[in-house]
């Protein structure tokens, strides 16, 4: 019976150490889970910035590809319309936008990757002392129940010692055939002694077990009511701390965001009022004042009647010889070469004056031209000024510096200001050439239909379109005559173009406006007026013509409708 209680009660303590044993190696395990679901969580984040970083370096790109280049002439089309200056303003917006999203990663490397990754090493210290606690506890108490097994044993031992000498003492004590000389003889002092220590030596191995019973029986009501209690406690706080952070950091992770938000709210609204400050009425103004040429439009398109027959001849007889009547001076040679106002010129010329643009981009220009001269004059003057003064001072008090030291600056600066002023009145002079022969608005030119059969006379200049003059450099004349009759340029030819064949005609041509031809090199013709056609339009908007055999010059490709021979280059017309 004893026996069997002894193994009920070593089984028993068997499972409860199992047990224990058991839920370490549980709570092992769940804890280690809790440490890897923060590593992920930690770089679950930290992809996060990276993302972040990325999107933003690539919003910064997109950005810088589409601003504009300094000094370029995008740069200054920005400048100009309210679309382009909203369009920059979402650029710069979205690069502050970019900027936030970098915030965003910077927060998030440092408010919880950085600090989840200092805590997972502390956490998991931490774990390895509970743990370390609760197997050196156990080993302890396991320790702790093989010493009382061991001296259990012992004294269980002895006990059986103890007893066996006592029954053969008793069984030699009781025989009645033994004789009283040989129960001395066989029973000695020295067994008796032996007999004595037995029992001694049990009784001391039972004081031993109740020792190490007591011993252990305390030790595993600490063991169980306290010691593994209370690690199981720190192991409890420590997974609620965990938890706890992580919670935390999912918090921080979404005010992260919520931090920037009325900062992208305001670069949202500030590309908004960009795109509200568009104009588009004066953006089109804008263009329209870029582009405005000056000239007329053409008038009304006259109906011409080709029921009736056209006597060429008759007609430039006639127009010939009204013009041969009223212009007495018209030179003598013939004109058979390039003349002198067609002669190529120089790019620097060409651009120094802008001729090459229409009147009002040309006047445009002229102004700002004259102005940035006058600016520099200004500022020539007043270092002038400046150095004028200094030299004063130096006069009056001869230790602060040498007077005549001042004098080589002046001389230069007086040179500068005299090169500006030069300068300055060129540009004045083609200033004033273009402003007085801008057009004037009028109402469009009223054509007259002409019939050739029966015109012995010059029309009158009522119905010409003086205000769309040009002359074949580029400068547009617009000037108005009150005369009445045709002025005939007067054009000086150099000797070299006299032994030159006279240049077939490739065509004829009708003019559809009157054309004054003041400037060298061209030719006045009346509208309605039949020309012959000698040289085409080469892309610089003047075709050359010739009236009779002596008389040729260039006139505006636009205020003639011209038809070339079938035979020869094609047919071609000009409107």
């Amino acid at each position: 019976m004893v026996v069997f209680r002894q193994e009920m009660v070593e089984e028993r303590m068997g499972d409860c150490w199992s047990r224990t044993k058991d839920q370490f190696d549980n709570l092992e395990k769940h804890t280690q889970w809790g440490i890897e679901f923060v590593e992920r969580y930690t770089k679950f984040v930290k992809e996060r910035s990276e993302i972040e970083l990325s999107y933003a370096k690539q919003i910064r790109n997109l950005s810088k590809k589409y601003q504009p280049k300094k000094n370029s002439k995008e740069e200054e089309e920005n400048n100009k319309y309210s679309a382009c200056r909203a369009f920059l303003s979402t650029l710069n917006e979205l690069n502050d936008y970019a900027g936030q999203h970098e915030v965003i990663a910077e927060n998030l490397t440092s408010q919880i990757i950085s600090e989840l990754t200092r805590y997972i090493q502390e956490l998991k210290a931490e774990r390895k002392s509970h743990f370390h606690d609760g197997r050196k506890a156990q080993q302890h108490i396991e320790n702790s129940w093989k010493q009382l097994e061991s001296s259990k044993r012992r004294f269980e031992r002895e006990c059986k010692e103890a007893d066996r000498a006592q029954q053969y003492f008793e069984k030699m004590d009781s025989d009645i055939n033994v004789t009283k000389a040989d129960v001395e003889k066989r029973c000695s002092h020295k067994a008796r002694q032996q007999a004595q220590m037995r029992h001694q030596i049990a009784a001391d191995s039972k004081t031993e077990y109740a020792s190490y019973l007591q011993k252990f029986n305390q030790e595993q009501n600490d063991h169980y009511h306290t010691l593994i209690p209370h690690i199981f406690q720190k192991i409890q706080e420590m997974e609620e701390r965990r938890i706890e952070r992580v919670g935390e950091s999912m918090k921080t992770f979404a005010e992260v965001d919520r931090q920037v938000l009325p900062i992208v709210g305001k670069c949202l609204d500030g590309m908004t009022k960009g795109a509200e400050s568009i104009e588009p009425k004066h953006d089109s103004s804008q263009v329209v004042e870029s582009y405005k040429s000056g000239f007329e439009p053409p008038g009304d398109v006259e109906f011409e009647d080709y029921s009736q027959a056209m006597k060429r001849t008759a007609s430039e007889c006639s127009l010939s010889n009204s013009r041969a009547e009223s212009k007495p001076d018209k030179p003598t040679g013939k004109s058979k070469g390039k003349l002198w106002p067609f002669m190529k010129k120089s790019k620097g010329a060409g651009s120094e004056d802008f001729s090459h643009l229409p009147p009002e981009q040309r006047r445009k220009k002229l102004q700002a031209k004259v102005d940035d001269i006058n600016k520099d004059i200004e500022k020539e003057m007043d270092k002038k000024d400046a150095l004028i003064k200094m030299k004063d001072v130096y006069v009056k008090n001869p230790h602060m510096g040498d007077p005549s030291s001042v004098d080589p600056r002046l001389a230069e600066t007086g040179q500068n200001i005299e090169k500006l002023q030069l300068e300055a009145q060129k540009f004045e002079g083609w200033l004033a050439e273009v402003e007085g022969r801008m057009p004037v608005k009028s109402e469009p030119p009223q054509r007259q239909s002409v019939l050739y059969e029966t015109q012995n006379s010059v029309p009158s200049n009522d119905n010409c379109a003086q205000d769309r003059e040009s002359s074949p450099d580029g400068s547009y004349t617009e000037e108005q005559s009150s005369e009445a009759q045709i002025k005939v340029p007067n054009v000086e030819f150099d000797d070299e173009f006299d032994d030159e064949e006279t240049l077939p005609t490739i065509g004829t041509c009708k003019a559809l406006y009157c054309f004054e031809g003041n400037n060298e090199g061209t030719i006045s013709v009346m509208e309605g007026e039949l020309l012959y056609v000698i040289e085409e339009d080469k892309g610089d908007g003047w075709t050359r013509v010739r009236r009779n055999e002596e008389e040729e010059g260039y006139v505006p490709t636009s205020y003639v409708e011209v038809f070339l021979d079938t035979n020869g280059k094609g047919a071609m017309t000009y409107i």
